[in-house]
Parts: C-alpha cells; structure tokens; sequence
C-alpha cells in the first residue's frame, strides 16, 4: 500500500557498493514480527515506511526477504499433521507432511531464487520503458530522498528515538503479561473487557501492543473492514446458523469439525476471498492487458522497440531522471545470466522437489516453471500499475489445478499445497523485487549492489525463516490449534482450499455451498460497487478480502486494530503534522518490541520455565462453584 504521496526529488548523494558492508541489526526483529503475525491472524502489513525508516542506518535490501521468505502460516504449515487433524477429510499419510529443519531449509533453497532470475529482465522494462509508478517503491524512495537533507536527517534521529522508546515499552509490557500465563485462557489476552458473553463470541480487547500497532499502519478503512466482517460472521452469522445445530449439521460433532459450525467459518471465509480474489485478478489483468496495448501501440507509432540494450532518449528527460536513467543502466546485468540462471534453477527443482514432496511429479513442477514467467511479468506490471499483488490468487490457481490433477488417492492435497509453495515464490518476487528496483532507481542505488543484496538476503532468509518458525513450532506446542495464542488461521485455510480441489463439495455441510455461492457473489458485487462509485465515496464501503479474514478466527484483533487507528486519529486531530511525521515510529515500535518479546518467551518455554500465575476471569456463578469447590 502507497503511505506517502510523491513528493521529493533525487537524493543529494548516490548509495553503492559499500552498502552491502552495513550490518542490519533489525532484520531478526522484522522475522519475529512477521511471524508472528503470521501465525496469529496471517495479516502482514506493509512495512515499508519503518524498513526505510530504519533504513536510513541500516540496508533495508536485506530485510526484504527475511519476512517474504516461506508461507509458514499458510501452505507449509498447512501440510501438517496439526492442521489436518482439524479438517478430518484427506488426512491419510500421503497428504501429511509435518515440519522438519531440513526439508523446509531445502524447499526453500530451490524454489526462492528463481523470482531473482525471473524478474532481472523485467527491470529495465517495467520502469524506464513502460515507467510504471509502483506506489509503494516510489513512496519508500522519496521517503529515503528526503533523509538525505539536514531537515530530514534531523526528523530520522527523532523518529528513531522515538521507535526505540515505543520498542522499549512494548517488549516490557510484554514481559509483564507473561508472568500472568501459566495455563489456559489466562493472562491479560483473556480479559473479557466487553463482557463474557461478548468473549465467547471474541469480541474483546486482548491488550496486544502488536496489533494496535498494525492498526495504526493500516489504512483506516482495513482496520474497519476487518470489525465489520467481525460484527457480520461472529455477531450474527454464526449464532444463528449454531441454532441450527442438529438440522443442518449433527450436534454431536467436534467443535472442530468441517462437517459443523467450523466448515462454515472456514469455507464461507474462503468463498469470499476467492471472490474477491478473481475480481481483482480479471481487474488488474484487464489493467495490463489494456496498458500493454497502449504502450506497444504507442512504441509501434513512435517506431521503437519495447526493450532492448538502446538507451533511452535522456535529453527528453528531466535532470532528475537523466541521472537515475544514467546510474540504473550503468551496471546492468546481461539478461543470459538471468536465463541461464532461471534455466539451471529449474532444471535442479525438476529434479530435486519430488524427493521433498513425492506427490508433486516432476512434469508438475515443469509446467508450473513454464508458465510462472507469464504470470510473474502480469503480476509485476499489474503491481506497477495499481500496488496490488496477486500472488496469493496465482498461488491458490496452483492448488486448484495440481491438486486436482493429482488426485485425492496421489496425494493432490499436498501436491497442491507444495505447487502452491513454488508458484507463489516466484510470483510474488516478481512484484517485490520490481517494487525494491523502482525504489533503487529513484534512490540511485547501483542495480547490481542490488541484485547481490537480495542473494544474500534470500539466503539469509531461507536459513533464518525456517529456524524462528522452528522456534515457535518447538515452543509452543499448541501451535495451528483454534483458540491457541498462535491458531495460524492460513493453514487451515490454505489446506481446505486443497481439500476443495481434491474432493469436490462433497466435504461441505448443509446449506454451505448455497452461502458460500452467495458470499462468492457479494465479494464480486461489493468490489464492483467500490470501483463504480469512484474514490472518495468507495472509502466508505468496507473491502471484501478484509471483511472475511475475521469469520475464522474472530474479532479480537480487529477491536485492536481500530484501538490503533483511534489512537492515530486523534493524535492527526490534536497535531497533524507529528502524527504523520511519528506515527509510522511509535507503530514500529510497538509491533518490534512484542514481536522480539516472543524469543526470550520462546526460549523460556522450551528450557521449562512457565508462568507463575494464572489470571482468568469467571462468571459469578461459575466463581461460587469454584469456592465451594475449593472450600470442600
């Protein structure tokens, strides 16, 4: 998401090679963080005003892959034995792979460095033949820019004490809550602040600094969506259709059951993200379809080539971009290394992957490889176009076609979630890393340094994400499961869309697939309506995508979310221009110091060591039997 309007011009002095010799101190913050946040609702915002702020000191090129590395919340964690004990369909032996160091190390040492290559030949393209905006790198960039000015340098030194202040307070508070702990439904994340009744249902305020702090990042209109879909699935929804208990489903089922309430929290959820999903997806294919067009026949007028190694006419240039022109071409890398590259990369997947997964058959893999350029150049030049990734959709494209390929009876359910792993990798890059180079080419960084520092970041990456996931998965041993501190919701999710794949609408309960078709429906309206009726009144109509990630696994954190957007709006009120300038901080901090707080609890938990206390809090009749109980 774009956080700030273009506003600055080149900086006063070029980045090179000497910054791959920093040292990014905060990189392990940004893979607790995003882990965590993975882990507990799957919503990751953009983070790329406090990279850049942070960036300012440290190389924020390193940082990028370190949280981008992995699906840990979603399709690889999904293939485990956790998640499908929770589906109970397609939980044979053949659709189970539970996490292990190595295979995740390895998985991801294959297919991660392949959107490297793929994307190398894009750059010139996308953003100085086509000059795509790419919101979020421009913003990042002119945010960098104005560092480079004594004013802007001053403001950093501000914001950065202010970040470590903010990071100070949410670690200790952290700390503190830990030691109220010590079982189930205890501490200060179980306060039940709008009463019992309301908990049960999760509406509460779980006094989580992480997500305040996200509120305060996410526009506010996510943060509004998310407590409507809330208000919708878990205020209205689901007590009614849980009425219907012994009608539409047996009442004697598991409470985690697809077959009961749970199925329609997961695949209406899903309804409605598929929906939205394919809206966008036909959207901003139409969008590049359409601006393909236009720039060829606009090239074809002019009578030049698309691309080539020809440089660009830099007289018609502004200084500004003459320079950047000059600094972005000047250490190209030859697009035969990146073919070459790519080519070798597959060829080594081809063989290697089905050792990992042997579900997934090398001519799988072969035509995911063929077709994953196309879909990496669409998705890149639609997020140039409208800041919008699509990745996950193609991700989602791979269960469905693999998976069913496949087969129920081969292990489609697995192989879907594996196609899924390789398909988003690459497309997700795509748009990332072209993202990173519309940064570099305002910020004139050398494209090569780079290159180079995304090698190396991928591979920190592929070592260090897996590690931190290992960490919670050993420390927590009720990680996946609903309810738990860390319930993972993408793996269930991710899992059942395999499952869908696989084995059809037969795992659906009564009545699921009539409101999944309706939700299905009105994500594609609701988006329809959000374009037709223009920008300044569509910021009043919740988005669909946002709306559904609640109807899993509650309202909790969104009534954290709009806490940190309350807070942000009443300090814009009170003081605008500090609000704008330190917001981005104090958010920053907030989310870093509780994210960095789970590695010493981590540690604590795998050496023994438990919480004190249990505070829980209990009805008043329940209390009384607890007396009498304890008095007897």
């Amino acid at each position: 998401m774009a956080t700030e309007p273009p506003s600055s011009t080149a900086p006063q002095q070029d980045n090179d090679e000497d910054d791959l010799h920093n040292k990014d101190v905060d990189s392990i913050e940004r893979i607790f963080e995003s882990k965590k946040l993975n882990l507990t609702t799957g919503i990751i915002p953009s983070l790329n005003v406090s990279a850049g702020l942070l960036g300012f000191f440290f190389v924020k090129t390193w940082t990028k892959f370190l949280d981008k590395s992995g699906g840990f919340g979603s399709y690889l964690f999904g293939m485990s034995e956790v998640i499908a004990k929770q589906s109970n369909e397609a939980n044979s032996a053949q659709n189970i792979k539970n996490p292990s160091l190595a295979w995740m190390i390895a998985f991801l040492f294959i297919v991660s460095f392949l959107g490297l290559f793929s994307v190398v030949p894009l750059r010139k393209i996308m953003i100085i033949d086509f000059k795509l905006i790419y919101p979020s790198g421009t913003a990042t960039a002119h945010l960098i820019n104005s560092f480079h000015t004594p004013q802007g340098a001053k403001l950093a030194r501000k914001q950065v004490r202010t970040l470590g202040k903010f990071f100070s307070m949410s670690f200790l508070w952290g700390f503190f809550q830990w030691f109220f702990t010590g079982g189930d439904d205890c501490g200060f994340a179980s306060f039940p602040t709008l009463g019992l009744k309301a908990y049960e249902n999760k509406f509460y305020f779980d006094f989580s600094a992480t997500y305040v702090g996200v509120g305060m990042i996410c526009p506010y209109l996510i943060n509004v969506s998310l407590l409507v879909g809330a208000i919708l699935s878990w205020g209205i929804m689901w007590p009614l259709i849980n009425e219907k208990k012994g009608d539409w489903y047996p009442a004697d089922l598991k409470s985690s059951s697809l077959h009961g309430l749970q199925g329609y929290r997961v695949f209406i959820g899903i309804a409605m993200i598929l929906g939205d999903g394919l809206y966008n997806f036909i959207k901003v294919l139409g969008y590049t379809l359409f601006g393909l067009y236009h720039q060829f026949s606009k090239d074809k007028t002019k009578g030049e080539p698309v691309s080539g190694n020809s440089s660009p006419d830099l007289p018609s240039l502004s200084y500004d971009d003459q320079r950047r022109t000059r600094i972005f071409l000047k250490d190209q890398i030859p697009n035969w290394i990146a073919i070459v590259g790519y080519l070798t990369i597959a060829v080594v997947s081809v063989i290697t992957l089905p050792h990992i997964f042997h579900q997934l058959k090398w001519y799988y893999i072969a035509v995911i490889y063929i077709f994953a350029p196309v879909f990496a150049f669409c998705n890149a030049y639609g997020c140039g176009l409208t800041d919008w990734s699509l990745a996950s959709t193609y991700g989602k494209l791979a269960i469905f076609v693999i998976g069913a390929w496949a087969g129920g009876s081969n292990g489609g359910v697995l192989a879907g979630l594996a196609a899924c792993g390789v398909m988003m990798n690459i497309v997700s890059t795509a748009s990332d890393l072209t993202q990173d180079f519309k940064t570099g080419y305002m910020t004139l960084a050398s494209p090569r340094s780079m290159f180079v520092s995304q090698v190396i970041g991928t591979a920190m990456g592929c070592i260090i994400s897996p590690c931190v996931f290992w960490l919670f998965y050993n420390a927590f041993h009720d990680l996946g499961v609903p309810g738990s501190q860390y319930p993972a919701p993408y793996g269930l999710i991710f899992r059942n869309m395999a499952i869908l794949g696989v084995e059809g609408f037969s795992t659906l309960p009564d009545k699921c697939l009539m409101l999944c078709y309706i939700f299905f429906g009105f994500a594609i309206f609701v988006n329809g309506v959000r374009d037709l009726v223009g920008k300044n009144r569509a910021r009043f109509i919740p988005i669909p995508m946002a709306m559904a990630i609640p109807f899993y696994i509650g309202g909790y954190f969104a009534i954290d979310m709009c806490v940190g957007s309350l807070i942000l709006f009443i300090w814009s009120k009170v003081n605008k221009a500090k609000a704008a300038a330190f917001g981005p901080a104090v958010a920053s901090g907030l989310i870093c110091g509780d994210g960095i707080w789970t590695l010493p609890s981590s540690i604590l938990a795998l050496v023994g060591v438990n919480p004190p206390i249990c505070m829980k809090f209990l009805s008043r009749s329940t209390n009384v039997k607890v007396d009498s109980f304890l008095a007897s």
